[in-house]
């Protein structure tokens, strides 16, 4: 091979090596981000099992496994945001420019400084939480003071992780614009990320207003308007925060996983009540109840918002929440009928999940629907049309909020 074929043989090897390399760029991430996603993951897996301890056990300790997940999540994302921003601080030899600035003197991304506040919130729950169980007794309600501290804890870090998702979402996407990422046509990661993180968001919120979402109540206006209030928001801010295509698809995948694994999981293991009143028989974990099918409405917005993107905010946000309330009803009023009926009592849709406090006479127990009056009902729908507007015009708001974020 004579000198000149091998210069081109070089220069070939160096632009391949160089395009594999700018290829390859996206898909890393930063590792306080891939800390915060695991943190938040943790946080989440630990609400589940604590909440099906309780529903199987009864009374626990600060050192049970389920706690011990929550805390975990709780100081992985304080241990690691809290580096990174003393990292920033101290020992970055240029001066930071793409975070937040507190005291003139610490900076750090602003998802991290969230994250730094749920960890200071969560870790000091705890031993608020054992005194007040030392002096009052067991919780006759979940949300007492401790809880709540403990719950707005939950929320910070989940929403620091989605911050820290979104605005590296948007630094690959700018990175691609100036970059042989694009001609390669990689996303990213973050995009996932951001939909992976929005699922488990989407999860807490059904946990956390799973009281009005029993299926012996599918059949009441109130879990349409709860369901109106909580889930247009989150899923038009997925889809319009993301740069997937389906975005809100995505997230409601992830949510429905999240929320299937464990109906499928905690039951496999032992369990039976350490505290009285048993009123049902118990013998393994009992688990929260088969994921709403939030998928079917999300498929239908991924769909409808790319039409309507250049109309006014307030019209997408009305056909947006409508066609939520009438897909949602359409599948899951059908659905409820399934979940109570003795067909669905197997493996899979695990409706015999009853804690042992809950009496044989109650409706879970029976397998029948609350009931109400027809006209209550069409009022409520005609309330929660409104809601459903309202959340989707609010879920565009943060969406297009989160979409812009850098730092």
């Amino acid at each position: 091979m004579d000198s000149a074929s091998l210069l081109i043989s070089t220069d070939d090897h160096v632009k391949i090596t160089s395009h594999a390399t700018a290829s390859a760029m996206p898909w890393q991430l930063p590792w306080q981000l891939a800390a915060v996603v695991f943190a938040a993951t943790s946080v989440i897996v630990g609400l589940i099992w604590d909440i099906s301890w309780h529903m199987t056990i009864g009374r626990d300790t600060f050192w049970t496994p389920a706690h011990l997940a929550i805390y975990t999540g709780g100081a992985v994302a304080g241990l690691a945001c809290g580096f990174e921003v003393l990292r920033r601080s101290f020992f970055s030899k240029a001066t930071p420019t793409d975070g937040v600035t507190v005291w003139r003197l610490f900076n750090g991304p602003l998802g991290g400084w969230l994250c730094i506040w749920g960890a200071v919130a969560m870790l000091t729950s705890a031993p608020f939480d054992d005194w007040w169980h030392a002096a009052y007794g067991l919780d006759v309600k979940i949300i007492s003071p401790p809880h709540a501290l403990l719950a707005l804890g939950f929320i910070t870090i989940l929403g620091g992780a989605l911050v820290m998702a979104v605005a590296e979402q948007g630094r690959e996407a700018d990175r691609a614009e100036t970059s042989a990422a694009a001609d390669a046509g990689s996303a990213g990661v973050a995009p996932y990320l951001v939909a992976y993180v929005g699922g488990l968001v989407l999860a807490m919120l059904s946990i956390f207003t799973t009281e009005y979402h029993d299926r012996e109540t599918m059949h009441l206006g109130s879990f349409y308007l709860v369901s109106s209030l909580v889930f247009p928001f989150a899923l038009v801010a997925a889809a319009r925060s993301t740069r997937l295509r389906y975005g809100a698809t995505a997230t409601a995948l992830v949510y429905t996983l999240v929320m299937g694994v464990q109906v499928w999981v905690l039951p496999l293991f032992e369990g039976s009540p350490k505290l009285g009143p048993i009123r049902t028989a118990v013998t393994h974990m009992v688990s929260l109840d088969f994921p709403l099918l939030l998928l079917m409405p999300a498929i239908c917005l991924d769909l409808l918002m790319p039409r309507i993107r250049q109309r006014n905010a307030w019209l997408q946000a009305a056909m947006l929440g409508v066609l939520f309330l009438a897909v949602h009803a359409a599948t899951q009023w059908p659905f409820a009928n399934f979940l109570v009926s003795d067909a669905s009592r197997n493996w899979f849709f695990n409706t015999d999940n009853i804690p042992y406090m809950m009496p044989p006479d109650w409706l879970r127990s029976m397998r029948q629907f609350a009931e109400e009056p027809a006209a209550q009902t069409v009022r409520a729908f005609g309330i929660a049309a409104v809601l459903a507007v309202f959340s989707a015009r609010t879920g565009l708001a943060w969406g297009n909020w989160l979409r812009s974020v850098r730092r």
